[in-house]
Order: structure tokens, then sequence, then C-alpha cells
């Protein structure tokens, strides 16, 4: 699925010419390469434009919707505009103040981001309604899209571990895609286009699993505890599993 391939692109990144078009005259400044070649640029006029080839997993549409529906219970970016061409996709959204919790500014104070990470998780599980979410991402679901895109799932992760607690999951809780302030305050999420219902320990696996992606070893456990409970090892190693086969 998602790995931890993802870096900030050099200032002299080639741009689209479909994100020069959406730029509109406005200065471009590449933040973001994942790992399948998207990326994003901010702005100088309050903007981010991701760019990217269509992906079979979740897309950038898919993204749009979620954060409209998400954005009626916690912060997250204010979609723009959003289209898509026979190659590729694309998605406008207005800046939020904050900075990526793997930011610069947090490189010595690792302890701070990844409590922030693992309390803005919790705030997420707790104000987003269970009832009202039409997306799932359970393992049944997520395992029905991996054969879509032709991965062969092994057996042994067909049969999760019972829930825990049903929530709606971010779906891509990597360190990353929480926004934090000046003062090391969650401000916001993003990259929201796997958001779905499963259990919270589809979230927390893999935000604490990209803790070590991040920041190196040693920070799984402050970041589940900072979410205020006690590391689960089944339904961890479970769900890093089933992240990493799909």
């Amino acid at each position: 699925m998602n790995l931890p391939i993802a870096s900030v692109p050099p200032a002299s990144t080639e741009v689209p010419e479909v994100v020069r078009r959406l730029a509109a005259g406005a200065a471009l400044e590449p933040v973001w390469l994942n790992g399948i070649g998207g990326l994003t640029f901010r702005t100088d006029d309050g903007r981010f434009i991701k760019w990217g080839p269509h992906d079979l997993e979740a897309t950038m549409r898919d993204e749009a919707e979620r954060m409209r529906w998400a954005r009626r219970w916690i912060p997250v970016p204010e979609v723009l505009h959003q289209g898509s061409d026979a190659e590729h996709e694309w998605l406008v959204t207005a800046a939020l103040p904050g900075r990526s919790a793997v930011d610069a500014r947090w490189r010595d104070s690792a302890e701070v981001a990844v409590h922030a990470v693992g309390a803005a998780l919790r705030t997420l599980h707790e104000a987003l309604p269970v009832e009202e979410c039409p997306w799932t991402w359970d393992p049944a679901s997520r395992i029905a899209n991996a054969r879509l895109r032709g991965v062969a799932v092994p057996d042994e992760l067909h049969t999760p571990p019972a829930v825990d607690r049903l929530v709606v999951c971010h779906g891509d809780a990597c360190m990353p895609n929480t926004l934090l302030d000046d003062e090391g305050r969650p401000v916001a999420h993003v990259d929201l286009a796997a958001l779905g219902t499963a259990d919270r320990w589809a979230d927390i696996a893999v935000a604490s699993m990209s803790t070590e992606w991040n920041f190196g070893p040693g920070w799984a456990d402050v970041l589940i505890e900072a979410y205020g409970v006690t590391p689960d090892r089944e339904r961890l190693d479970y769900y890093r599993r089933l992240w990493n086969e799909t």
C-alpha cells in the first residue's frame, strides 16, 4: 500500500502544465513528492495544488468527497477544485495554518510531534460520527480493493481480530498528515482519501509505525500512549501487516 517512500522535492522540480494553469500566475513551491510520483505545490496566494497519476487505491475525487464531509466536524482543508484527465488527477485546497508533524521544525522535538499526532488521532476518532459515515475502510474492503489492483493478500490476513472499537478512521494516519502549530498543538488533518469506518487499531497501527519512518525507533508506543490506550500487540501486528501487504 502506502510505503514510506516520500520526500520534499527539490526547488528545481518541473511543474506540470496543468499545475501552472491552476496556479493562475501564483508562485509555486514544491513541498511533497509521494511514492507514486505525485507532487504537491504550495502557492503564494494561500493554496495547495496536488497533482499525480490516477491511483486505483484512493483517488483525489475520493479525497475531495471525504474532506467535504469531514469538515462538518473536524478541521481539514477546504476543497476549491478537483479534476482529472486521461492520465492524471489534481486537487486544489485552501491552505491552513500549521506545518506537517514531520516538518524540520520538529526534527529535534520528536516527543512533542509524536504526542500531538497521537492525541489528534484520538480527537478525530471521537469527533467523526460512525453512523453518518458513508464509507468503510475495514479489512474486507481493503482486501477487495487490493484484489482489483492485482495484489495477492496472504490468506491469514482475511481473518482480522475482532473489532475493539468501530470509528471513522483517517485511512492514512501517518505522521506527515497531521498539521501542528508552532507550539506543537494539532490544528488539522490532511490526505483523507481513504477515510472510512474501521476498527480504531487500523489507524493506530499505521500512525505508530510511521513514527519510525520519520523519527527512528522507539516512538511507536509513545504515540499509542498519547492516544490513550495500552498497546494491543495482536491488533498492531495484524493492521501493520495489512497495510504493508495491500
